[in-house]
């Protein structure tokens, strides 16, 4: 199968290429690829599809950096938005399947009164911020224009390479470089997602690809978490003594809003007996056995 993916250098991109190993893999993404692709330069995405041809698509690029899109929107939603739309068309015109990875905050608060529950595929959505609406945009340009498609939303994503939007480190790496600085660390309590590796991500992602599911997917490792929970592993699982305190996101202000509870639940991957993630324990442990970079 002739396979296209976008956003190839990236933290889950490089992952995803090694995970469609057999394929005939063409990468693209913003240099150092075969084909130098942006996504909100459209032009770029329909000559890129136009000379490869390929039969399934894996879109993995977008503008993540949560306070940069904050600061410029029509940036975000050059390219998580319009830029998709694009790629869709361009897939629809030459018949190709798109798989397309989105995010677990599309997502807002709980509603007063509800319970708590990781949320489903079929929740009302709320997003908080730029990054988050620009992102559900695109979801939703890229339905109504590609009829093959599956969306993918993940959460808590680090991988083994260098997410270069978020300064390079993932939070496992900062976890890790903070505690040989400092004698302690302050993580906060009050934020819940689950923890996912890249790894085992991207080999979700080929299972749904080569199935012919359609339509939106939660796809995260099993369980939950808050950020302090998360950190508290990593330092058990890598022998690192560092003190770790309780905090809450109001000890970090920021003018961006984000969803305290957004955790997901793989309930249509489940259904449909597709469902490979691991524990988001077992992936920080696969993670950590697996590194080989200096995070000090």
């Amino acid at each position: 199968m002739q396979t296209l993916v976008i956003g190839a250098t990236g933290q889950l991109g490089s992952d995803v290429v090694k995970a469609f190993r057999g394929h005939q893999i063409t990468t693209a993404a913003r240099h150092a690829a075969d084909y130098d692709v942006d996504l909100a330069q459209p032009e770029s995405i329909r000559g890129c599809l136009e000379s490869t041809r390929p039969d399934l698509v894996v879109n993995t690029a977008a503008c993540h950096n949560v306070p940069a899109c904050e600061e410029s929107p029509s940036e975000a939603y050059a390219v998580n938005a319009t830029g998709v739309a694009a790629l869709a068309e361009s897939c629809q015109e030459i018949g190709a399947r798109l798989i397309h990875v989105s995010t677990d905050y599309v997502f807002g608060h709980l509603p007063p009164g509800a319970s708590r529950r990781p949320w489903r595929e079929d929740d009302p959505t709320a997003p908080l911020n730029v990054y988050a609406a620009s992102k559900l945009a695109g979801e939703h340009l890229l339905a109504a224009a590609c009829e093959d498609h599956a969306i993918i939303r993940s959460s808590g994503l680090y991988g083994q390479s260098p997410c270069l939007a978020k300064g390079g480190r993932n939070f496992v790496q900062l976890m890790l470089h903070l505690a040989s600085e400092r004698g302690e660390v302050k993580v906060v309590t009050d934020e819940i997602l689950t923890p996912t590796y890249t790894a085992a991500l991207a080999q979700q992602i080929r299972r749904v690809a080569e199935s012919e599911a359609r339509g939106v997917f939660h796809a995260t490792c099993q369980g939950e978490c808050s950020w302090n929970e998360f950190a508290s592993a990593i330092f058990e699982y890598s022998d690192t003594e560092v003190r770790l305190l309780p905090a809450t996101s109001e000890d970090f202000p920021s003018p961006v809003r984000r969803p305290g509870y957004s955790a997901l639940d793989n309930a249509r991957l489940r259904e449909l007996s597709l469902d490979v993630m691991p524990d988001w324990r077992a992936g920080l442990r696969q993670y950590l056995h697996e590194s080989s970079a200096d995070v000090a």
